[in-house]
């Protein structure tokens, strides 16, 4: 089962970054067409759109809050397409896209960019972004943010004598916060170099651009107590589990999961990093008119508190946050109570300095 949150690397995977060619997405564009499926009923309109998304909980979890409720609304009928980026271009690239709204992360929608494979979006069209109140640094050109995943800590509870780590400083202190660690590898997201430079005294606001020296030889202080590099969302949450580790970098909406499975875990958010998703419109997109529809619907408040309420997902509307019970908004990293304690990943600088930081990386852990 996919995790929205790994587009990111299959896009890395499919066509090996932004440098890729038309050619090169062609040749792994006949590796597979992708799997489809309708949603949310018949479309009493006759019209349809094609909606790219990862599928899984996550897709199960837009069936639900937005899909259907979209297609009841308007009559128009939804189909899923779960098909990775290097396909997906190459049939853009050959003007036949099988989908007309992509839904992934704002990461990704600027390597499309540099593909030409976006439409400019009429804002005029997105008539919820006003009312949603959508952050003016989650809109582009070419995409709109709809919610963010958070990186942050985990720990476990039983661990410390009743102590709580409150920084990253703490993460890499094994002499107060004794046992094992784990952190994530380039296959499951963005190296954490930032927690290092935290963990080192950087201010949040100064971290960009990152000092990868400096961060490289904060993380190898942390080295002999890293006792897995994690590549999925659920491996952190196993380690926790089986006692592998006691603290671990973590997908903020991991921890809701494990603490209802009775793991003793909590999460501290202090230093989180922000990763956003969001949609664009595909160029050359077959049902455009229905692809802005389902932008607009999906982007309400309401839409976007309902889809908080089974999936835990971030909105970037702060209105989204008042249609949401105290309880229901306080299990969300995004909740006004936590936002200032996290930052926003600087994009451009992780889209310039990705390769290198990950080749580095590599080199690093091996040791």
């Amino acid at each position: 089962m996919k995790d929205a949150r790994i587009d990111r690397r299959l896009f890395l995977r499919g066509i090996g970054g932004v440098t890729a060619g038309v050619a090169a997405a062609t040749t792994l564009g006949a590796c597979g067409t992708g799997t489809s499926r309708s949603v949310g009923g018949s479309g009493k309109s006759g019209k349809t759109v094609v909606v790219r998304d990862s599928g899984g909980s996550y897709g199960a979890a837009f069936q639900k809050a937005i899909y259907t409720p979209f297609t009841q609304e308007t009559g128009i009928a939804v189909k899923v397409l779960n098909l990775d980026d290097a396909p997906l271009l190459a049939q853009i690239k050959q003007g036949r896209p099988q989908c007309d709204l992509i839904n992934i992360t704002m990461t990704s929608h600027v390597r499309y960019v540099a593909e030409d494979a976006l439409e400019t979006l009429d804002r005029d069209r997105i008539k919820s972004l006003k009312s949603a109140r959508i952050p003016e640094n989650q809109i582009t050109e070419h995409a709109v943010g709809h919610s963010f995943y958070g990186q942050c800590m985990a720990y476990r509870t039983d661990a410390f004598g009743g102590r709580k780590p409150e920084s990253w400083a703490d993460f890499w202190d094994t002499k107060a916060f004794q046992g094992g660690r784990s952190m994530c590898s380039p296959d499951g997201d963005l190296p954490e170099l930032e927690f290092a430079l935290l963990a080192d005294g950087v201010p949040m606001d100064k971290l960009y651009p990152l000092d990868v020296d400096r961060a490289f030889k904060v993380l190898t202080r942390l080295r002999s107590d890293i006792k897995k590099f994690w590549d999925s969302g659920p491996l952190p949450g196993v380690l926790l589990s089986r006692q592998e580790v006691t603290m671990s970098t973590v997908w903020d909406g991991r921890i809701a999961d494990l603490q209802k499975q009775g793991v003793p875990v909590e999460r501290q958010l202090h230093g989180m990093r922000r990763q956003y998703q969001g949609y664009a419109i595909a160029k050359g997109a077959a049902n455009v008119d229905a692809a802005y529809q389902l932008m607009d619907f999906s982007l309400r408040p309401e839409s976007q508190a309902n889809l908080a309420k089974v999936f835990p997902s971030n909105p970037s509307s702060p209105v989204a946050y008042e249609k949401l019970t105290e309880d229901e908004r306080n299990a969300l990293a995004g909740a006004p109570k936590y936002y200032d304690k996290g930052f926003d990943a600087d994009v451009d600088w992780w889209l310039k300095n990705e390769s290198a930081v990950t080749k580095r990386w590599l080199e690093w852990a091996r040791g």
